[in-house]
């Protein structure tokens, strides 16, 4: 679809379904005295229509069959959803050819589909949030104009409002032009589109002020609870090092949402531990499932983590991470203190003389190492 569409200022169409003349459905009609021909018609006029030039999210709502499909294509044209996703590729294959890995990465990523495992596994093996998270990205590279039928109706509540924070914060930070229609309302607040068409009601609204179709956000409740092993099985397949959990002690915790887990989280200790200093834990194996990011949650969880350790045991926590994104959060975060570009937490003896002085990532990916400043 190109920009320069011309989007019309009313809307006046009529949708009709086919009518079936066998002996039951006209016999379910006579039973109630229907008259199946003005059933079979949808009437949908809306008018007054006025997407301004400059704006990053349009929503159309309304309940399955009101419309807004048709209703999509008759205002940007009836290309729009064209789409030639391969289910049996993975999404970093799909992406045009022409963009760097740094392009592709930072097009998932901004779109919330940041589980690296999860861009080179076939998009037939992802999650439903997975997959319109994936969709979304490769939209993305064809046009600044796209739109996106059916967001968030096939997943969670709570996931839907993570994607809708997710791409609200692509399109503007990307400055694209993102259409999404949705069957949903509860997404609204999150959203946070810049103009809304209903089809239901057969309005058109712009934003006259910050909360004019906005409540304010309701708050998700998540808790955090020791666990055990068990579920480093399921979340291993998301994380970008290792399927293995640090040797040595270990402390894990797990980021519940009601009673289904959707984080995880390592502190592990792997330091010799010399006399007359404090242990050192590192925080690592931080997983947020795909489906739940948008929401900031993961450094949350590092952050609360780190209290609850610090409480537990008297303590050093160190943490180091290769994502730019993930350092650019935690140099804002008042807990940590950034001590630098290289492995500073001293020589490791390995047995015999051989000493290892740097992590197994300093061969060739350049690591940022914090540590924990203390308890809130």
């Amino acid at each position: 679809m190109q920009n320069s569409t011309i989007i019309p200022t009313e809307i006046n169409f009529e949708l009709k379904s086919k009518k079936f003349k066998s002996f039951r459905c006209q016999s379910d009609a006579n039973s109630l005295n229907i008259v199946v021909k003005k059933k079979s018609i949808n009437k949908l006029q809306i008018k007054n229509i006025n997407i301004k030039e400059n704006w990053n999210i349009g929503l159309i709502y309304g309940a399955s069959g009101s419309g807004k499909t048709t209703l999509a294509k008759h205002l940007f044209g009836e290309n729009i959803f064209n789409i030639s996703l391969n289910e049996e590729l993975p999404i970093i294959e799909q992406l045009p050819k022409e963009f760097s890995y740094d392009d592709c990465a930072s097009i998932l990523n901004g779109i919330g589909l940041n589980s690296v495992p999860c861009w080179i596994r076939p998009i037939k093996t992802l999650s439903n949030g997975q997959k319109a998270r994936a969709e979304a990205a490769y939209l993305m590279c064809q046009s600044n104009m796209v739109c996106i039928d059916e967001w968030t109706s096939v997943v969670d509540r709570t996931v839907a409002k993570a994607m809708s924070v997710c791409i609200n914060k692509f399109a503007k930070k990307h400055n694209k032009k993102i259409i999404l229609l949705s069957c949903h309302y509860d997404i609204l607040e999150w959203l946070q589109p810049d103009w809304l068409i209903d089809c239901n009601k057969q309005t058109f609204e712009l934003p006259k002020s910050d909360d004019f179709f906005f409540n304010e956000r309701e708050k998700l409740e998540f808790t955090i609870k020791e666990i055990g092993r068990e579920s480093w099985k399921y979340f291993s397949k998301y994380h970008y090092l290792s399927e293995l959990l640090p040797g040595g002690k270990i402390y894990l915790y797990g980021l519940f949402h009601n009673h289904n887990q959707i984080g995880f989280q390592c502190f592990a200790n792997y330091t010799p531990h010399k006399t007359g200093t404090k242990i050192i834990y590192h925080s690592n194996r931080t997983v947020i499932h795909p489906d739940y990011n948008g929401l900031g949650l993961g450094i949350k969880l590092i952050n609360e983590t780190s209290r609850i350790l610090k409480q537990k045991i008297d303590c050093r926590i160190m943490a180091k991470f290769s994502s730019i994104p993930v350092f650019k959060a935690m140099k804002k975060q008042q807990e940590w203190v950034f001590l630098g570009e290289k492995r500073l937490m001293g020589k490791m003896k390995t047995g015999g003389n051989m000493i290892r002085r740097g992590g197994f990532r300093e061969g060739g990916v350049k690591t940022f190492n914090f540590e924990y400043n203390g308890i809130r």
